[in-house]
């Protein structure tokens, strides 16, 4: 039975994220010691997004990744095959913007609250995050890292990778996608480069200068093959921290 309830979930996630991101494209295998703060967003032992640490209990990801409902999180390891109960926390409570709606429409950041607090240590660490103040300029390099397929039509991998890419500039972003981008997004990567994200590595962070700047959000209709289309779209934290802030002081929803 629990065979057959890791197929419906998989079936369930390849068909909820066919305009969302999840492959590292033209990327490298994460070296060990590095990038401790991610971590695997699961339903029952099947990797369904990416997300990242930012406190010793609560973990940053897409909202679009709330659907087939995330169970737990995977931390401290670059091996999805090395996973044990000393791993695995389980999901105590799920926060979206009150009126998210799709990824088109913006406000794709979601707050996990895990059952537990983690022991920051040398496997797992968490991540600053970017305040309104810090500017990103354009050609910023910055890397996204994620587990998923590393091609269109790959298959899965079990070991986490990264891929540089570069922040791009926010009316060429705007104007390639013929103005249909959502408020509070940040460009890098997909456009006049073959390096970026893909379906399946969602709710992963951009990250520039040490700090978390963006969550894996979506490219264009689920092709990977990228040449000079439209950049890749994540969501910008920094607009959202008021919101993770809401939620910290108690708020059940807040926009």
């Amino acid at each position: 039975m629990d065979d057959l309830w890791k197929c419906l979930v998989i079936v369930l996630a390849c068909l909820g994220r066919k305009a969302c991101g999840s492959e590292i494209i033209n990327g490298e295998k994460a070296p060990d010691g590095s990038l401790l703060y991610m971590a695997s967003v699961q339903v029952r032992g099947v990797h369904v997004c990416g997300g990242f640490l930012i406190s010793e209990d609560l973990v940053l990801t897409a909202a679009h990744c709330d659907d087939p409902g995330p169970t737990h999180v995977v931390l401290g390891t670059h091996n999805l095959k090395r996973v044990d109960d000393g791993n695995m926390i389980n999901i105590e409570k799920r926060w979206k913007p009150c009126n998210y709606s799709t990824p088109g429409n913006g406000k794709d950041i979601m707050l996990l609250k895990l059952s537990r607090k983690v022991q920051l240590k040398n496997n797992v660490q968490a991540i600053p995050l970017r305040s309104s103040e810090i500017h990103l300029n354009e050609n910023t390099k910055c890397r996204v890292a994620g587990w998923g397929k590393n091609k269109t039509d790959g298959g899965a991998v079990d070991e986490l990778r990264v891929v540089d890419v570069a922040i791009i500039n926010q009316q060429v972003c705007n104007d390639t996608w013929n103005h249909y981008l959502p408020a509070n997004v940040i460009c890098a990567g997909g456009y006049n480069t073959k390096k970026g994200f893909c379906q399946g590595d969602s709710g992963g962070p951009l990250v520039c200068n040490g700090k978390a700047v963006g969550v894996v959000s979506f490219n264009k209709n689920s092709n990977c093959n990228y040449t000079s289309d439209v950049p890749n779209v994540y969501t910008d934290i920094s607009k959202y921290l008021p919101w993770i802030q809401g939620i910290l002081n108690g708020a059940n929803c807040y926009d």
